[in-house]
């Protein structure tokens, strides 16, 4: 039981530090300026069930891609590893986001798509955290990866939804520092994934 509850721990550690809802919200409230809280709703709700979609096709098909193109868990683990810890090292850079809005939003749900759901909350990051931890696991920890996902879709969701009181709240000075945190621990993640690959391509043990 304990085991299951260190695991539960990482899984949601991981997610949460790679989707990072508090850090997202910033981005989520310029894509939909302009709009109101009923179209607000709808976008929020959308971006997060195709996401949610998205990643659990991963996490239950992922193990199938491994045998159709014949890939080890060793590489994935390495380019995974490689992978996040560079994602965690981006966000502790000093730059704006890359995300471009132009002029005053109208309402479009094609942006709950595009490009809230793909890359912002599913992307390769998601990705490849959702599947290192199921590649080489059982169902019960398959189902709990999926549970434990669908409960960070429901505080991303809840963080879009009321996002401009939690801006209102915490300040947009202190989103900044929370980002910087959230890469820090993406970035370990990302190097203790690197280090599991590598010890288990060469017979490293533990």
């Amino acid at each position: 039981m304990e085991s299951l509850w260190s695991f539960a721990f990482t899984v949601f550690m991981a997610f949460f530090a790679i989707m990072n809802p508090i850090a997202n919200i910033p981005i989520f409230v310029k894509l939909t300026e302009g709009l109101d809280q009923k179209e607000k709703k709808q976008i929020a709700k959308t971006s997060n069930i195709v996401a949610f979609i998205i990643i659990v096709a991963f996490i239950l098909i992922g193990k199938y891609i491994f045998e159709i193109f014949g890939l080890t868990i060793p590489a994935f683990k390495v380019f995974g590893g490689v992978l996040i810890f560079f994602i965690g090292f981006d966000m502790l850079q000093t730059k704006k986001t890359n995300v471009n809005i132009q002029g005053p939003a109208t309402y479009d749900e094609n942006i709950a798509i595009f490009p809230l759901s793909i890359p912002i909350l599913a992307g390769p990051g998601t990705i490849v955290t959702g599947m290192n931890f199921v590649v080489s696991t059982n169902i019960i920890h398959m189902l709990l990866t999926i549970l434990i996902f669908g409960l960070i879709i429901l505080i991303t969701y809840f963080a879009f939804v009321y996002s401009r009181y939690i801006v209102e709240f915490v300040g947009e000075k202190k989103f900044v520092i929370i980002g910087k945190i959230m890469g820090i621990i993406i970035g370990v993640l990302g190097a203790n994934m690197l280090i599991q690959g590598i010890k288990l391509a060469f017979n490293l043990g533990e």
